[in-house]
């Protein structure tokens, strides 16, 4: 991959045109350059000038492909209207002995259709164009549009590989640098919406090096840093994660940030770092972003189920198509076994299994995971194993180290259930080792309360008053909890101890230094 001084050639083109105005094809070169750069406002400017000088010259050809690329310049700034009024001035100049330019304005015209929304009537003018095209640029932003098109159509699988077709071309250099990097980050976010981890951790691999080779480049970067920053963050490197995170913050502008919060927020929490996580999924929220499932798991966190629980419940109502479901369905399933609440728990966990596609390693180990802790909230310890060692085994495959981890402590619980004290505790510390490694320091400090059971906080204060011997009612004063609260987390306490009664379940308490 050859490395663009964008700097020096757009610093070399603007010198030249304060001395004398440059020709139209330096004046192309020129736009792509400032817009490489960030110079938005100039992009529309130097793309008009070309245009009326192709157009003096009497190169009609350039000239439509001037307005061609400004009307691109327009729609990804959202400017439609203008966009499309570039659009009826270039297609009154389309020679009739020149269909391929006649293809070029209809592919101008399925991107509004598009972008406006109406996915069903662009998808077919841009398989047409596929069909004409013959230049890079042309076949890639037609399989390009065709595959978005496919994919807001909720035809995931059909994009994927439209997509695919596109950055054929885009990763052999021969594609300019407005659709290259529109081409990575569609390909990453479909990716990612599809749950192919593996591919989007390649693409995104493809693009950051892409990003490092445009000296000077700001478009797509801040999107760069978004999807590293996700990639990084499922692989357990947080510190890295938190900072390309925050880079993305810096430099992507108000109503396009809200992703770049959202992530940074989403590390923060794993680290423990609760204030920062909220400070973080509140300046999300302020960019128009819905920050579920996250929040509602901090929320969790802190205790506060009631507002975990109303806001997941808003969010799976809200679209019930959205990419996002099964995160949501994961975090339901979490909540709601936290909370006692098994039916809720066993729902959740059946749609999420319904959702898992085979092609999907990611949603096959989420799907199994929260199978399995449903059955251990269940009292089916033996059940969750196999599901469990599944889930671990997809964890491993896809370099989630946190997630693993996460499983063997779900696979300790189940065998402490079972009897098997060894097993729980090579379980534990093969836990430990990776939160020590990761920094999760909520995480650590459970473990190091001693055998906590995977209870939450809040029933570890409930063990700790059942210990000294407390009624359901005295623990709701104590802990200005209902007694039905209570109660439910009682039942929840002992499904995951493996116990039966208050006099058991005390007894592991003083066992494993929760009690006092």
């Amino acid at each position: 991959m050859e490395q663009h001084d964008w700097p020096a050639e757009y610093a070399e083109l603007t010198a030249a045109d304060r001395r004398a105005p440059l020709p139209p094809a330096d004046l192309d070169r020129l736009a792509v350059a400032a817009f490489v750069l960030g110079h938005d406002d100039e992009v529309a400017t130097y793309r008009e000038r070309a245009y009326e000088e192709h157009l003096a010259r009497g190169d009609v050809v350039a000239a439509i492909q001037s307005g061609f690329w400004l009307g691109f310049q327009l729609q990804q700034h959202g400017e439609l209207a203008r966009a499309a009024g570039w659009q009826a001035r270039i297609e009154r100049l389309v020679p009739e002995d020149l269909p391929q330019l006649g293809g070029l304005v209809a592919m101008a015209n399925a991107a509004l259709l598009m972008n406006s929304g109406d996915a069903a009537a662009a998808l077919p003018l841009f398989e047409q164009n596929m069909g004409w095209a013959t230049e890079p640029d042309a076949i890639a932003l037609a399989a390009l549009g065709r595959g978005n098109c496919l994919n807001m159509l909720g035809r995931g699988a059909e994009a994927l590989k439209a997509l695919d077709e596109a950055m054929v071309h885009v990763t052999a250099g021969q594609v300019r640098p407005e659709v290259t990097g529109m081409a990575y980050c569609s390909v990453i976010a479909l990716c990612m919406d599809l749950y192919d981890i593996r591919r989007a951790q390649e693409w995104t691999q493809a693009l950051t090096g892409w990003c490092d080779q445009q000296s000077g480049l700001v478009p797509y970067r801040g999107a760069c840093l978004v999807h590293r920053a996700h990639i990084l963050q499922l692989r357990g490197a947080w510190t890295d994660a938190a900072g390309a995170a925050e880079d993305a913050c810096q430099r992507l502008p108000a109503g396009t940030v809200g992703p770049a919060w959202y992530r940074l927020a989403e590390v923060e929490r794993q680290r423990g770092h609760h204030q920062a996580a909220e400070r973080a999924y509140l300046a999300a929220a302020a960019d128009g972003m819905d920050v579920q499932p996250g929040l509602a798991l901090l929320r969790a966190l802190q205790g506060r189920g009631d507002l975990a629980i109303a806001g997941l419940e808003r969010a799976l109502a809200e679209d019930a198509l959205s990419p996002n479901r099964p995160m949501l369905l994961a975090a339901r399933v979490e909540v709601a076994v936290q909370l006692g609440d098994r039916e809720t728990a066993r729902k959740a966990a059946a749609e999420l299994n319904q959702l898992a596609r085979a092609d999907a390693p990611y949603l096959q180990a989420l799907a199994a995971y929260c199978e399995g802790a449903v059955r251990i909230a269940c009292g089916d310890p033996q059940g969750a194993i196999p599901l469990l060692r599944r889930a671990w085994t997809l964890w491993q495959r896809l370099d989630m180290p946190y997630e693993g981890a996460h499983t063997r402590l779900l696979v300790a619980q189940a065998c402490r259930a079972l009897g098997d004290l060894d097993a729980e505790q090579m379980e534990l510390d093969g836990a430990r080792t990776v939160f020590e490694r990761l920094g999760a320091v909520v995480d650590l400090a459970a473990l190091e309360t001693g055998r906590s059971g995977g209870l939450s906080q809040r029933e570890l204060e409930v063990l700790r008053l059942l210990a000294t011997g407390a009624t359901n009612r005295a623990v709701a004063e104590q802990l200005f909890l209902s007694e039905r609260t209570v109660a439910r987390h009682v039942s929840n306490i002992f499904a995951k101890l493996g116990v039966n009664s208050r006099a058991a379940a005390t007894a592991y308490a003083y066992e494993n230094g929760l009690a006092g």
